[in-house]
């Protein structure tokens, strides 16, 4: 394992909360992902189920966790189910996790093999009178193929079709928006990563170099330093492609004179960072550039001070609107009266900030967390503002990630350079 895991006392926390939500007699099944083919014998690397993960640390495929919290057998009450290890499994594919090393790992003591699950699962059922099942539920998800939790959920309700079956995943998504002091240790790794990474590329840009020659720096330090890599896809977009929001084909020149705009994040151990910063090619900003620059920095902050305890996320997004408007009319790119004349629904300054301020971040980079209901404390949240001037072929995104405190938030990514004179010299350093 490349990364250290969090302490079983942790997984054993998680488990422990969502037991409590559980109504007496009720059993929770959580199947781990697929290790997904590309073509001939190839297949993308592994990446475990998320709420799986959070709630035993078991980084592995075909492993099944089932809670039982009130069985008649304290055996019973937690599961794991692990793919059975041999010799010639070490030698071809590496270790895999041996019985003891998956109760040390995460702390539950009845450990299987997964080909015994089936045989299990019926005594189980006999006695179950609710089953909850798993799903990704994410409000912005896309799932073109059937996960190992979505075929579970139909052979166990065509094999005991008359059992009450239940969603976990709301469940999920309160515990997960929640973060542990381990979790947060865990995020500020991938922080920290970022920012060596993103040094190394203020020294490394200048006119010429190509956005995917950039896109490698940051892979060799992230690699470097203990991550498996980029959280997600990485933006480096230069000139007018930081005025496509998903732009990602990272293939042009970085020209003399443009802004780049890099959305990059490592991860460690499973846990997400994500950056964005707006650097120039060359080293400089013109005025009109560093004008725009200070915007959204002016925006950032100030959303940040808005995002915290009891504060709706909808009403956190038109607060940041109202200082984006002002700092738009500055820039003269909207007028004060198409402001007073604009449409509810189509605010004007959506014209060059057209996406959300705001998103959870943990175990996934867009995690997942309750939108209607008021920001907590021990959330994490990105905060995001960004300026797209297409007519002239200039995009500024600056992002942070902050933990939501009782009296205000913890910037996890203070150390990373973010003033636009700060970047300026480090880059003629």
């Amino acid at each position: 394992m490349r990364y250290t895991p969090l302490s079983a006392k942790t997984y054993e926390n998680n488990r422990r909360k969502l037991a409590e939500t559980l109504p007496p007699g009720a059993l929770a099944i959580f199947n781990s992902n697929d290790i997904m083919p590309t073509n001939a014998d190839g297949s993308m690397p592994f990446r475990q189920n998320a709420d799986l993960l959070y709630l035993s640390g078991a980084d592995q495929e075909e492993t099944v966790l089932v809670l039982f919290p009130h069985a008649t057998l304290s055996s019973h009450r937690e599961i794991l189910f692990v793919k059975e290890t041999n010799e010639e499994i070490a030698i071809w594919e590496g270790e895999k996790l041996t019985k003891k090393r998956a109760q040390e790992l995460t702390g539950i003591q009845s450990i299987y093999w997964t080909h015994q699950f089936e045989t299990i699962l019926k005594s189980l059922m006999a006695e179950t009178k609710a089953v909850f099942l798993n799903s990704n539920e994410h409000t912005r998800r896309s799932i073109p193929v059937e996960t190992q939790d979505d075929r579970f959920g139909k052979r166990i309700r065509a094999t005991y079709p008359l059992h009450a079956y239940h969603r976990v995943a709301p469940t999920m998504h309160r515990l997960r928006s929640l973060k542990s002091r381990e979790e947060i240790e865990q995020m500020q790794k991938a922080c920290n990563i970022t920012e060596a990474a993103f040094r190394r590329v203020l020294k490394f840009t200048k006119p010429g170099v190509l956005e995917y020659e950039i896109e490698a720096e940051f892979a060799h330090e992230f690699l470097r330093r203990g991550s498996r890599g980029f959280a997600y896809t990485p933006i480096i977009a230069s000139g007018f492609n930081a005025c496509v929001l998903h732009y990602i084909e990272n293939n042009q020149p970085c020209k003399d004179g443009e802004v780049i705009l890099l959305d990059v994040g490592a991860e460690y151990g499973n846990y997400a960072s994500d950056m964005t910063r707006s650097i120039p090619v060359n080293g400089k900003f013109t005025a009109r550039q560093k004008e725009v620059y200070n915007a959204v920095l002016r925006v950032m902050r100030g959303a940040m001070e808005i995002l915290k305890p009891g504060v709706m996320l909808g009403e956190y997004q038109q607060r940041v609107g109202k200082i984006m408007e002002k700092e738009l009319i500055q820039l003269g790119l909207i007028t004060q009266t198409e402001v007073d004349n604009q449409d509810a629904s189509a605010p004007a300054y959506k014209k060059y900030f057209m996406h959300g301020t705001s998103h959870f971040i943990g175990l996934d980079v867009h995690d997942v967390g309750l939108w209607h209901e008021p920001v907590q404390a021990g959330m994490i949240f990105t905060v995001e503002p960004g300026i797209y001037i297409r007519e002239e072929n200039l995009g500024i995104r600056l992002e942070n990630n902050i933990l939501i405190t009782e009296n205000g938030f913890i910037d996890l990514m203070e150390n990373i350079p973010v003033e636009a004179d700060e970047i300026e010299v480090l880059m003629k350093a």
